[in-house]
Formats: C-alpha cells, structure tokens, sequence
C-alpha cells in the first residue's frame, strides 16, 4: 500500500525542470523540482552523464519528501547548451520520471537481447590479460561490438558485448555459451589468483554499463589496498583523492568532503556508490575549478542513522576513494579509428602486449562498421610509456589509424589549495565549526 501511495504522489506531482541559459555566464543551470524518492539523485546525474555533459556546479536538497536540485551544466568543449533540439532533449529525458533501474548487484541469469550477449567478467589484473580474454573470444568466434573495461588496484572488471562472428546476432546455445563461460574464467584465474574470477552472462540495457562497472569492482572489493609492491610500480599519494568523514551532531548527518583531480562523470562515480552503499544524499554542493573538484554531502543510511561505527567509516571513505580513482585517466591515451572487422581487437590487443604496454582502461565501440576505441596504457610496471615504443606501434598500426591523444603523466601543477566553507554555514548559525566532531581523515 505504502508502494502504491508513493507512485500515486509521484504521478500527481511529475518532476518540473527549468533549463535556463541566462542567469549565469558560464554555463547552462538546469533546475528539477520533483517528489523524493531513493535513487532519484543517481537518476538525474545518470541522465546528464549520458549527455555528454559536464556538470560545474551542483546543489543538492532532498529533504522533506522533496527533490530540489540545481546543475550548472555545459558541453565537452565548455560551452553552454544552446541547440534548442539538445535541450528539448534533456527536458523530455528528466521529465519522464522513468521508474530506478533495480540493483543488479546479485547474480544474473543467461539472458542475451537480439543484438548481442553481454558478458561480465572480473579477476585479478595482470599485463596482457585483456589480449588473452579477446584471443579466446575469437577462436570461440565471438565478435566484440561494444565493451568496457576498467582495472583498479590490482583488480580488473569488463562489460562486453559480443556477437556470433557469422550472424552478427546474439549467442543462445547454452552449451556454447558455457564453452565462453568456461574458457573465459580459466583466462581470468590465471596460474597463481588468489581471488575468483567471475564471468557472468547478464541481461543487456536494464543497468547502466558504468553503474555496472562500479558494482562489479565493489563486490570484487577493490577499495582493499594492496600492497605497493603487487601493483608493480610506485604509488603516488599525491594524487590521490582526500576525503574526510564528519559528524553533524545537531542535524544527525554525517558529513563527507572530497578533494580530487577534476574529471568528468566524477558526480557519477561518487553519487553511484553512494546509492548502491544504501546511502541517502540529503544536502550536498560540487565545485569545480580549473583541476581540482571539491564536493559536500550531508548523508545518512537508508534506514535513516548517519553513520555510527569506526568500521564503517572507514569503509567509506575506501568505497569513495576507489569510485574517484577507478576511472581516473592513467597513462597514455589511443585512440584506435578504423573499420571493423572479426579478430581486430584480439590483434590490436596483442601488438600492445608484444610492445609491453599495459591496458589501465579501455572503451571499446562500434558502430555502422566503424571501430573508434581508447585506450589507456602505461609500461608492465605501472611508468609512462617510451616514445620509442609508441612511434614503432604506430608504425606497425599505422599513423591515420592510432593517434595519440593525451598524456595523463604529463600535467601542470596543481593549484594552491583554497580553504572552502561548508555548504550550511549559514543555514546552521546555531553550530560553528568546532560543533563539528572531527571523525577520521584519510589521505
């Protein structure tokens, strides 16, 4: 009954959204005003991620069964919105109120759509592990047409969707699909995991792929820090995020800040976790500058306590530190444009093992026959890769078809670090900052 009440209130009162590109210079505010309910945060920031755009600014105010929040929003090339299509657009897609995807967190079922099968897998990260997983799928004549995948402190998670080699459809013989399933696990386990591999066959479209991938490595646990020494380089703790767990006391919140390196989808990444850790962002704010993002969330647990234990925060601020650095931009990025056909990844995959490169995180796609990939690669030890070698790669590939297009381990120096107020300091006059019980800092 409760269930049927909350969707009444919500089909009485559907999500307004204004798209206003006066009111600030920079960017593209859009508002949405609609009833509360858990997940509609991830739904809102999903939906402006799915558009290509980069969120500036936020501000976050769920309280009292009401969902008020405000996007300073603009393109890739950080201009504002102005195709009146693309807003139009953007305005239909929020105000659809489309139910929340469900959490497919637990295990799923053998159920490939018409286009392709979509596979899941993740193990432990090793050099050349993704040349070994394309080699396997080609001799078992299995296309890759889409897929992504993402390694994190020795761990390593892929959503990808193959199709038969001779049809162009999905795969449906259970028997070769366990002959996949099978070889592709034995891939995964390598000589000496201490972990299980996991390949699972998952129901395409009913969560986002990224979302996917956030929960995949969670249940991996890939936020347990391993030793430096596994990793196979040095770790930087400069660049790593910085977030702070405190307690609000007064307003029975607990409040979290993060610190980072500016990126796009960041608000994603964080607000995903969040919701899949069964937490509710109440008030929060985003502020991004020139490299550095800084973000506020005022929080507690579904059941409505913020959190209580040592053990838990600590958890947090794991969970938290690996969404930021998992799709973080590491090494050297290539990107791979050229037509498709059967075995090119396997072959692509396998030059870059033969010159030593290491795949951190690759983005497979495919359409109307063209491939356009990216690739992030750093050597087998985790350093920036020899010039040398990416001019003898491209060489072999050739120059229109592998381009360079960034170097993440060359940046410009960081700016000073600014001291930044809390998002309520005037909405909780009653409280300072020493009311503010400082719980536990990781760095």
């Amino acid at each position: 009954m409760d269930d049927e009440y909350a969707k009444l209130i919500r089909r009485m009162n559907p999500p307004r959204v204004v798209i206003d590109n006066n009111s600030c210079e920079d960017a593209t505010v859009i508002q949405v005003d609609s009833v509360n309910k858990h997940g509609i945060l991830l739904e809102v920031v999903q939906v402006l991620t799915d558009m290509n755009l980069i969120i500036t600014k936020a501000y976050i105010s769920c309280d009292a069964g009401w969902f008020m929040d405000v996007f300073n929003v603009v393109d890739y090339d950080g201009n504002k919105i102005r195709d009146k299509e693309v807003v139009d657009y953007i305005q239909r897609r929020l105000e659809s109120n489309a139910s929340f995807s469900p959490s497919l967190r637990e295990s799923v079922g053998v159920m490939p759509s018409e286009e392709h099968t979509s596979i899941e897998l993740s193990g432990t990260d090793r050099p050349g592990l993704l040349s070994e997983v394309c080699a396997v799928l080609t001799d078992l004549h299995c296309n890759v047409v889409n897929a992504e995948i993402w390694t994190h402190n020795a761990r390593a998670a892929a959503v990808v969707h193959v199709t038969d080699d001779s049809t162009g459809c999905a795969i449906k013989d259970p028997k070769r699909l366990s002959t996949i399933k099978e070889l592709l696990c034995n891939v995964l386990k390598g000589n000496d995991d201490l972990k299980t591999a996991n390949m699972t066959l998952s129901p395409p479209g009913v969560t986002n792929r990224e979302r996917r991938l956030h929960q995949i490595m969670f249940a991996d646990r890939d936020y347990e820090r391993v030793e430096v020494d596994r990793l196979g380089g040095i770790e930087n703790t400069k660049s790593r995020p910085h977030v702070t767990v405190l307690d609000c006391s007064q307003k029975d919140y607990t409040v979290i800040t993060m610190r980072s390196k500016d990126r796009p989808k960041l608000l994603f990444d964080i607000i995903c976790t969040l919701t899949d850790m069964q937490y509710v962002v109440f008030h929060g704010m985003v502020n991004t500058g020139r490299m550095e993002a800084y973000q506020e969330f005022y929080i507690r647990h579904v059941d409505g306590l913020p959190i209580s234990s040592e053990a838990e925060r600590e958890r947090v601020v794991q969970c938290l530190e690996a969404a930021i650095e998992r799709r973080a931009c590491e090494g050297l990025e290539l990107e791979l444009c050229t037509e498709d056909r059967v075995g090119l990844l396997s072959d692509i995959t396998r030059i870059f093992r033969e010159n030593s490169l290491c795949i951190k995180r690759a983005e497979i796609s495919t359409k109307v026959g063209q491939v356009k990939d990216t690739f992030y690669v750093t050597d087998v030890t985790g350093n920036p890769v020899d010039p040398k070698i990416i001019d003898a790669l491209r060489r072999q590939i050739g120059h229109s078809v592998l381009k360079v297009k960034h170097n993440s381990s060359i940046s410009p120096k960081p700016p000073q670090e600014t001291t930044m107020g809390f998002l309520f300091g005037n909405l909780f006059k009653a409280r300072t900052f020493q009311s503010f019980k400082l719980v536990r800092s990781y760095s």
